[in-house]
Order: C-alpha cells, then structure tokens, then sequence
C-alpha cells in the first residue's frame, strides 16, 4: 500500500470541494496524475489488483477530506471568500514550472501545440463568464435524483481533468449546495445517487484521457497545461477593497505559491 497517497488524497478531496479548484490539478502538482489515470484504467482489467496499492489510500484521503473537511471548506469559502481563493491561486500558478518541466515543453513543444494550449486555456477561462445557479433540489423527486446523478457525472468528468472544476460545474448546474448539505449532513440518498454518477464519469474520462496520454502524449500535456492557465482566470476572485483582506489575500496567495514549491520538491525529485 502507498500509504502516501492518504495525504495526496486528502489534499485533491480538500480542492474538489472548492469552486474554481481542480482535484486534478493537485494530482499533477503531486506528480501523480499519469499514474492515477493509469491505475483507474488498470483497475478495469485483469491486473486489477495491482491497482489497490495505489487507488485504496488515495480514495481513502479524498473520501477523509471531503467528508470531514467539507463544513470547514465552506466555511473559508463562505466567510473568506477572496483569501481562500487566492490560496489556490498561488498553488495553481505555482504548479506552472512543475507542468511546463514534466512535459519538457522546451524541447517537444511546436506551434501547434502552443495553439492546442491557448485553445485549452481559452475553454475554461471561458468558463468566467457563465451564469451560476444557486437554486437547491431538496425535495426528492426521479427528476431530483436523475439531475444529482448527471450532475455528479458531468462534475467527475470535469474533476479529472486539470483546470476544470468538479465543484464549479455543479455550481453552474445549480446543484452545489445540494450536495455538499447532503455530504454535511450525511443524507445517504444524495451521496448515493451523485456518487454513482461520479463513479461512472470518472471512469469513462479516465479511459479517454488514457488513450491521448499514451498515443498523443506532448498534445495532450499542451491541453492541460492550458486548462490550468485558464483556470486562473476563473479561481481569480478580484482585488479586496478592504486594505486589512488585501494583506490577508497577498499572505494566502504567497502560502500557495510556497506550498506548491514544496509539494513540487518533495514529489518531482528525481
């Protein structure tokens, strides 16, 4: 068992609960993210065992922190909006280096793989300017628990993608508050229904980003380091006009950026 994947997951879960924040995001900051697409296309197979090691820990953290870190969570978001957000957002540009070094951009990187990245930021900065809904699906209806489970699917497929946002894409569907009250608050119908959908989005993403990963390898990096670019755009929450949050923001945005320096020198040592 790596039972280092307990922190990783506990960080990635941490992130998905937050709007703007990528769980797969952290796992290339954490150097892990080929791996993890690896080890839930493996777990499909017949050396499906071999995947425990790896997937047992990891999902145990993510599963940890969304659970107990999820009031917590949107309690910061809630109450320090701006701060947190600027937290991630000096992780996201702090994890720039790391992606740009992995992928050896200098050397593989073409003209058209700079268009595939400026195509993959372009797609979820984009993302800015969509309408969110706030609305909550409390009463419980088929219509209910079909939206929680297309929702929870539509979020996993996004959540493993760097850059987009789980959490942000139910936040745009208008189902947020309606899982993370019923994560809250252990409303087992709600994680039922939205964690099969999840289970089933993480899946059928994971086998098509598997197949461009392993034939389409420096596009595919292209893309993703895109997708995080423009996820600075929509993590990016404005200046504070308060002088005493603008200090806070600056500190949290500098802690982001040293813990990415961090993660990035325990996990990419080479």
């Amino acid at each position: 068992m790596e039972w280092k994947n307990i922190y990783r997951g506990l960080l990635m879960g941490a992130s998905d609960i937050i709007p703007g924040v990528s769980g797969g995001t952290i796992a290339v900051l954490l150097g892990i993210y080929d791996r993890l697409i690896a080890a839930i296309n493996g777990f499909f197979s017949k050396d499906w065992k071999k995947q425990l090691g790896f997937l047992i820990p990891l999902g145990v953290g993510v599963g940890a922190a969304i659970l107990l870190l999820s009031n917590v969570i949107e309690w910061l978001f809630e109450h320090y909006t701006g701060p947190t957000q600027f937290f991630f957002l000096g992780l996201i540009i702090g994890i720039l280096p790391y992606l740009f070094h992995q992928s050896d951009a200098k050397q593989t990187f073409t003209w058209k793989h700079i268009i595939l990245l400026v195509i993959g930021a372009l797609i979820v900065g984009s993302m800015v300017f969509l309408n969110t809904g706030e609305g909550t699906a409390m009463e419980r209806t088929m219509s209910t628990y079909l939206l929680l489970f297309i929702s929870g699917f539509l979020a996993s497929a996004a959540m493993i993608l760097p850059g987009i946002s789980g959490s942000f894409i139910l936040y745009v569907i208008g189902i947020y508050q309606t899982v993370i009250a019923g994560i809250s608050s252990f409303q087992l119908d709600v994680i039922a229904v939205t964690g099969i959908g999840i289970v089933c989005g993480i899946v059928l993403m994971s086998k098509i980003i598997n197949f461009f990963l392993l034939n389409y390898r420096t596009g595919t990096f292209a893309i993703i380091i895109g997708f995080v670019i423009g996820s600075i755009f929509v993590v990016f929450p404005g200046w504070p006009t308060d002088k005493t949050f603008l200090l806070i923001s600056v500190a949290t945005f500098a802690a982001g950026l040293f813990s990415a320096y961090i993660l990035g020198k325990v996990e990419y040592k080479e």
